[in-house]
Formats: C-alpha cells, structure tokens, sequence
C-alpha cells in the first residue's frame, strides 16, 4: 500500500531525480527516468556559473531548469499532501477501503506540506529572479556599448 505521508516526503526530497514517481509507479515508468535530466541542465547552469562568472548567458537559460523541476516536485508534494484519503486511496491503493490509513493526513504530511510550500516558493522565485536579471543587465550593457 502507497503511503501519502512517504510519497509528499518523497516527491519535496528526492522529487528532482524522480523517487516519488519510483515509489509509485515503480521503475518502470518514464518521467521518472526522464525527471532528472531537468536537474542535470540546471546543475550544469550553475557549475558554468563556477566556471565563466555570472555573465556567462547560457547559465541564465540553464539554471532554470533545476529551479523549476524543484519547485514542480514541490508542488506536486503539496497536492499529494492535500489529496483526500478516499481520492488517494481510489487513486494508488484501489483494493484499500476508501478511509485506509495510507491515505490518511498527519502531522508529518502537514509539514512536507509546509517546506514543499516554503521552499518550493523560494526556489521559484530566485529561479525566474536570477534569469531576469541577468537578462536585463545583458540589456543595458549591450545598450550602453551601442550609445558610445
């Protein structure tokens, strides 16, 4: 029987390399195997960053993508914690009675619930702030070099 409790801890901890799907769908299924790959880019980003210094244009497109794969895990973490136990149930425990204990919500879940929510919200933002930046400054030091 799937446990929401483990499969919300899942999904914010070890979301970005696909566990949660793993642990729910076992490892025969694609986009857990494919989940990585976002978070491979974007590490990749910010080891360019290391490497060329904050200027290096790729690192703004690569970068997202771990921030975004993060903060999807994250959400997707807050949804199974807020799923009710008989649409969880019906959903990844079909022969489980609809109020089985897998499907119930505790403390625990509420505080997967709450970091995915903390710090799903943060990566996003710093995410989607880090590429914008980086844009516009590459703007306007390309307008001033046109001015002179």
């Amino acid at each position: 029987m799937k446990n929401k409790t483990i499969a919300a801890w899942l999904a914010f901890l070890g979301g970005p390399v696909g566990l949660h799907r793993f642990y729910l769908h076992g490892l025969r299924d694609v986009m857990g195997w494919l989940l990585p790959i976002p978070t491979v880019i974007g590490l990749y980003g910010i080891e360019r960053v290391r490497q060329f210094g904050l200027d290096d244009p790729w690192s703004w497109i690569l970068i997202p993508f771990a921030g975004f794969t993060i903060a999807g895990c994250a959400l997707t973490a807050i949804v199974f914690g807020l799923m009710t136990p008989e649409k969880w149930n019906a959903r990844f425990n079909a022969t489980a009675p609809e109020d089985a204990a897998p499907g119930q919500t505790n403390w625990f879940t509420i505080g997967a619930i709450v970091l995915s929510l903390l710090i799903g919200a943060s990566v996003l933002m710093a995410s989607i702030v880090f590429s914008f930046q980086r844009y516009f400054e590459y703007q306007v030091s390309q307008a001033q070099k046109i001015s002179q």
